[in-house]
């Protein structure tokens, strides 16, 4: 696990600051009252969105030992308090922290009717859960899929901004029309940490782009070809579990439409990114403001103004034109124009045939003798988005294209199937496996390679050297929640402790649909309840998920257009990084444009939760725990997508 973000640069709830404290355990001596002895700290966590019929069902309660051995538990109907069954609480898992030193578990499995419910302690300790549902897997998935929808469409840019939708959608006007228009420059020296620019001033290169469009990559307006092309890839894999859903479609087609913008096949140029994060006194960047995205289309600059690259926003290319690429841009970008051909070859097969033909131009360009001590080229600076591994994409995208040609009936098809087999060796050979997220595509390549070798061997790789290693990337989180009070599949006290939860409930998902083999499915579902509320601090980390989520994410149309009391507009469906070091919270951000957010509990409630040298933060300022970003929902999107289609099986 293997993500370490640079600063990229809120959010409320419906419900009051009392009805969250409560329902979240934040009692203290705040005046919410409930039916707890006041001297015995229990909370109780369960997965705020609920569980799927027939799957185990798994919550959990955390206090004080000698409160917790004689306690029991029933669960109620939470519209009529009737009592639906009840039992003991189950073993101990662990210990948390001082003020909450045992754990243990509550084994809600054999609770199948279909309802909304609260678990209720009893006995020696008192105590209630938020509400949760039990419901067919479908039937709780797919709102979950279509609010991860709603975040990209808050996330466009351009002129086709995403004006429809529900009542408290956040909406913003056109942005950054100067991207359609915008400058190259030459790749730019960083310091090794980078976080400053050495050039004293952007070098032109003397092009000129259409780059207008796409999505924003976090709570900042950067965009990257890297997580794009990632995000695309995944809204493209869920669209074929869920089909019915034309606001995916419409979602992928509008991030696809930038990265064809992205890509200038008649030059052979892929370009990285569009804005700079990281400056100098000179060049004023991205994070150096913190406003609404239309308002650097009002800015009146000239060349040599600070502000500059604000309003006219420089871009960057991969390599210059013609030259190797960055593998690892190469092969996720091709993968998402296969994907794309796919996705048209039974209705549109001209069109079909032309995202082919990209995604083997994209895919041909890509450099594979890079300089082993230079790690891949993601973003700039790198740093934003370290990666370790790039044969990985190179196997996705060769999967892809040979898929892609089997649909079209093209000749290429064995060719892009050797050189996929051939990358998923050399990446099993390496010494940077990873798991799946944005640094890690290679459970997306297994999974769909295994289609492509069809029984047979290539380069010495059948399908079995595949779901071994799929086993292995599960058997990771596995171990890690084998000591964990929670039973977290992911470290707590890093990055994206939430995106690669997601991840491996997503590569469970896989491996069971490709062997057959259902011995991950408990471990996925509580993966998936850890993310959704059965955690220490007994929050969703997903946006408008459950009765407790991050209110304050940092994230600037969310802070400056969104309700910042809890009673209007959210960011809904945005998933966020959750817990993280508590070292790494030190130092939070702050513009002096910056919104006072009072809909999230103050700082000091959430830290009776802290644990494990971990920390969670629910204020506009802390990115490094509830900044939401493009391939932390649509990883989470995916494996709600699986998560729905397993329920059918």
């Amino acid at each position: 696990m293997n993500s370490a973000r640079t600063p990229r640069l809120l959010v409320v709830a419906a419900a009051g600051l009392g009805t969250l404290l409560v329902a979240a355990g934040l009692h203290g001596s705040l005046p919410f009252g409930d039916d707890r002895p006041p001297s015995t700290e229990v909370a109780v966590r369960v997965d705020q969105v609920g569980y799927a019929r027939g799957e185990p069902k798994r919550a959990y309660v955390m206090g004080p030992a000698a409160a917790l051995a004689g306690a029991r538990f029933k669960v109620v109907d939470a519209g009529t308090g009737d009592v639906v069954t009840a039992g003991r609480l189950g073993a101990v898992t662990g210990r948390w922290n001082g003020t909450y030193p045992s754990v243990r578990a509550v084994d809600l499995s054999a609770l199948n009717t279909p309802g909304t419910y609260r678990l209720v302690l009893t006995g020696s300790a008192a105590g209630r859960s938020p509400a949760f549902r039990v419901a067919g897997a479908r039937e709780l998935m797919t709102p979950l899929v279509r609010d991860n929808v709603r975040f990209l469409q808050a996330q466009r840019d351009g002129a086709d901004v995403f004006t429809g939708g529900p009542r408290d959608a956040l909406r913003h006007g056109p942005s950054h029309l100067a991207d359609q228009d915008a400058t190259v420059y030459e790749t730019p020296e960083y310091d090794e940490e980078g976080t400053e620019l050495l050039d004293e001033e952007l070098t032109p290169a003397g092009e000129r782009v259409d780059v207008s469009g796409g999505w924003f990559d976090a709570g900042d307006f950067l965009k990257f070809t890297g997580t794009t092309s990632y995000s695309v890839a995944e809204l493209l894999l869920a669209q074929r579990d869920l089909p019915g859903m034309p606001e995916l479609s419409a979602e992928a087609s509008h991030g696809l439409a930038w990265l064809d913008r992205m890509w200038d096949g008649d030059t052979e140029t892929l370009y990285t990114q569009v804005g700079i994060g990281a400056g100098n006194d000179a060049v004023r960047t991205d994070h150096d403001v913190w406003r609404l995205p239309e308002a650097d289309d009002r800015l009146d600059v000239s060349p040599g103004d600070p502000d500059y690259t604000i309003k006219h926003r420089p871009v960057f290319r991969t390599a210059e034109p013609g030259e190797g690429v960055s593998a690892s841009l190469a092969g996720r970008v091709a993968a998402a124009f296969a994907l794309a051909a796919q996705r048209a070859a039974p209705d549109d097969p001209e069109r079909a045939r032309e995202w082919l033909d990209k995604a083997a131009a994209v895919y041909a360009l890509a450099d594979t003798a890079p300089d082993p001590d230079e790690p891949p080229l993601t973003a700039i600076p790198g740093n934003f988005y370290p990666e370790d591994s790039w044969q990985d994409d190179m196997e996705f995208g060769g999967a892809e294209l040979a898929l892609a040609a089997q649909a079209l009936g093209d000749e290429r098809e064995g060719d892009w199937a050797d050189d996929a087999a051939r990358w998923a060796g050399a990446y099993l050979r390496s010494d940077v496996l990873g798991t799946l997220g944005v640094a890690d595509v290679s459970a997306l390549a297994h999974a769909d390679l295994v289609t492509v070798l069809d029984g047979g061997r290539t380069h010495g790789i059948a399908a079995e050297d595949l779901f071994e290693d799929l086993r292995r990337q599960v058997e990771d989180g596995v171990d890690h929640a084998g000591d964990d009070p929670f039973g977290a599949g992911a470290v707590y006290d890093d990055f994206d402790a939430v995106p690669h939860t997601f991840g491996l409930v997503a590569t469970a998902r896989l491996y069971a649909r490709a062997t057959g083999d259902t011995r991950y499915a408990a471990f996925a579902s509580r993966q998936r309840g850890w993310a959704l509320g059965a955690n220490p601090w007994g929050t969703s980390f997903m946006i408008g998920a459950g009765e407790v989520y991050p209110h304050c994410p940092e994230h600037q149309l969310a802070n400056l257009r969104g309700s910042l009391d809890g009673t209007g507009d959210i960011l809904r469906g945005a998933v966020v990084n959750g817990p993280n070091a508590a070292a790494k919270l030190e130092e939070l951000n702050s513009f002096p444009t910056m919104k006072k957010c009072t809909a999230a509990p103050p700082e000091g409630a959430w830290s009776d939760f802290d644990g494990k040298g971990a920390r969670y933060l629910d204020d506009v300022g802390a990115w490094q725990t509830v900044e939401p970003s493009l391939d932390f929902t649509t990883t989470a999107l995916l494996a709600f997508t699986l998560t729905a289609r397993a329920g059918e099986r």
